[in-house]
């Protein structure tokens, strides 16, 4: 068993990657329905870098529930140490991984241990180590709940309609913009897995990567204007959005849909007009659908690119990585 105390990633301050501090602090203790999770490795997300710089409210929230320090982080793989005594899924010494608490800022996953939801956790597939593991549940889980199944009944905090994923069939033509990083790569492997003829948008520099993902075409942005390009498409999924992912939604055809992974600008009567549907959904914890892409995981359906690691001791420098962008995959933190 561990000490009552870890190392940790916190947070005494907002600001730049500077302000993300290495710790000594008190070991966490499962609550009901939790699991200690001794963390081998930890996944860099764009929420770990918003909390670094002082976001503390998710889309929907009222008001802030994070308070300072804090320990940033949702994407975990390890080993259970502990099992709440109303826990029977899990047990002491199962490989796990998981997204947890999302959508919220209290994961606390930049941590050499973690009380986690058990339903927030699957088995790890043991053909998988901890760093690929660790790389996949919020990216592959936000490519699985737009693109695949929404999997819960929770209301959108961007629109008032359910989110409803567009069924993929040898007959759909997908464009996904962004298609070379954490969210991109999947939408793209579990796109190719359902049959759909898949447009990438990227850097030149991701083209070979993503033509043995399966691209079946390959844009590159620095050459040419993808709205320009291609027509008649099914499905945009823009895991880029903003106020310019409104551009994509001349590529649709009459009845298609364009899923903006972050919310863009987008005029209504123009969207009525051209025929097309824009939904966004919001990415949930979800240990039973994370269970599904261990499986194709583990078949070698799909694979996880990693753009590189850093050790949990160096989390400032992962996040300096993060910010000049052009990511192939993920960035992993590893824990000793």
């Amino acid at each position: 068993m561990p000490t009552h105390t870890m190392r940790a990633v916190r947070l005494h301050a907002h600001g730049g990657p500077e302000v993300l501090q290495y710790d000594e602090v008190p070991l966490p203790e499962p609550g009901p329905g939790e699991v200690l999770v001794r963390v081998h490795a930890v996944g860099v997300n764009p929420p770990d870098r918003y909390l670094r710089g002082g976001l503390t409210t998710m889309p929907g929230e009222g008001e802030s529930s994070v308070s300072l320090p804090v320990i940033p982080g949702t994407d975990v793989s390890g080993v259970v140490e502990a099992v709440a005594s109303n826990v029977d899924s899990l047990s002491v010494g199962d490989e796990v991984f998981g997204l947890l608490r999302f959508p919220s800022f209290h994961g606390s996953a930049y941590a050499e241990y973690v009380a986690a939801p058990a339903a927030d956790l699957a088995r790890k597939p043991a053909g998988i180590d901890h760093v690929h593991a660790a790389a996949m549940p919020m990216a592959a889980l936000t490519a699985w709940q737009f693109l695949i199944d929404v999997g819960h009944d929770h209301p959108s905090p961007f629109q008032p309609a359910r989110h409803r994923p567009t069924p993929l069939d040898a007959d759909t033509a997908v464009l996904i913009n962004g298609a070379a990083g954490g969210v991109g790569h999947f939408a793209l492997q579990l796109a190719k897995w359902k049959g759909a003829h898949v447009t990438a948008v990227a850097s030149g520099t991701h083209e070979s990567f993503l033509r043995e993902l399966g691209a079946d075409q390959f844009i590159d942005y620095t050459k040419s204007r993808p709205e320009e390009l291609v027509h008649d498409i099914d499905l945009v999924l823009d895991t880029v959005g903003g106020p310019n992912s409104k551009r994509f939604l001349r590529t649709l055809r009459r009845g298609g849909s364009h899923f903006p992974v972050f919310p863009g600008d987008f005029d209504e009567a123009e969207t009525a007009k051209l025929g097309v549907t824009v939904s966004i959904a919001q990415v949930r914890s979800n240990g039973a659908q994370l269970a599904e892409l261990g499986r194709l995981l583990d078949a070698g359906t799909i694979r996880v690119a990693i753009d590189s690691t850093f050790k949990l001791a160096d989390a400032r420098a992962a996040h300096e990585r993060a910010a000049r962008g052009h990511i192939q995959g993920k960035i992993v933190l590893t824990v000793a």
